[in-house]
């Protein structure tokens, strides 16, 4: 596997429901990992790969990315297009290795992990249970190109955001919330007072929303 990853993997053969977490901008692979223990008693893998960019954030400080930061918010395609081609070689190879169900796979990203989680499930809306994004943004890059998808229909998706969010503005989220409407995709919201962040109370939604719907 090209990506280096975090994982929670339950004893016993599975296959289980599974969740393909992944990390903001200039987070790792640990930094969702937490959420794990909390669904399903653990009854599920729990895969959160690390971006391919390095960032250096304060002096022997890493963090990691999945894309360029553009002051626009936009993502240049050929960007896009290389994470994509790296988070779906993962997923190929970690359905190799380890006991996940392919018919429950849910694909969560917060912030800039939020944007690849919406580029992969968008684009192959066949492949993921539900989709979930977490203080993001939905550029123009994802929707340009997505071809008619009868299965975008059947896409579970939950939207949280924080109404004081000093890095993405809540009018993103709702015009993700929007745009996703618009392509035949209903879309459970949470709307937070809290910043750039998973407060306890966004995370107990959060948590019972997948346990009752995707992860059941």
């Amino acid at each position: 596997m090209d990506l280096l990853y975090t994982a929670h993997i339950p004893a016993g053969r599975g296959p289980f429901p599974t969740v393909l977490a992944l990390h903001g901008y200039g987070a790792s692979a640990h930094d969702l990992l937490g959420l794990a223990p909390q669904l399903r008693r653990g009854e599920l893998v729990f895969l959160c790969p690390q971006g391919p960019l390095t960032l250096e954030n304060g002096p022997g400080q890493r963090g990691y990315a999945w894309f360029p930061i553009d002051p626009s918010g936009q993502v240049s395609a050929p960007a896009l297009i290389g994470a994509r081609g790296a988070l779906e070689g993962f997923l190929e190879d970690a359905m190799k290795i380890h006991p996940i169900d392919p018919e429950r796979i849910v694909v969560m990203g917060f912030s800039q992990g939020g944007v690849m989680a919406y580029d992969l499930a968008l684009g192959r809306p066949d492949r993921f249970k539900a989709l979930v994004a977490l203080s993001s943004w939905l550029p123009d890059t994802v929707l340009q190109g997505l071809a008619p998808d009868p299965a975008r229909a059947a896409l579970s998706t939950l939207l949280i955001h924080g109404t004081r969010d000093p890095m993405i503005a809540i009018d993103n989220a709702r015009k993700a919330k929007s745009a996703l409407e618009s392509l035949g995709i209903h879309v459970a919201w949470g709307e937070y007072e809290m910043g750039h962040e998973i407060n306890p109370q966004s995370a107990r939604d959060l948590l019972g929303w997948l346990a009752g719907g995707p992860l059941a």
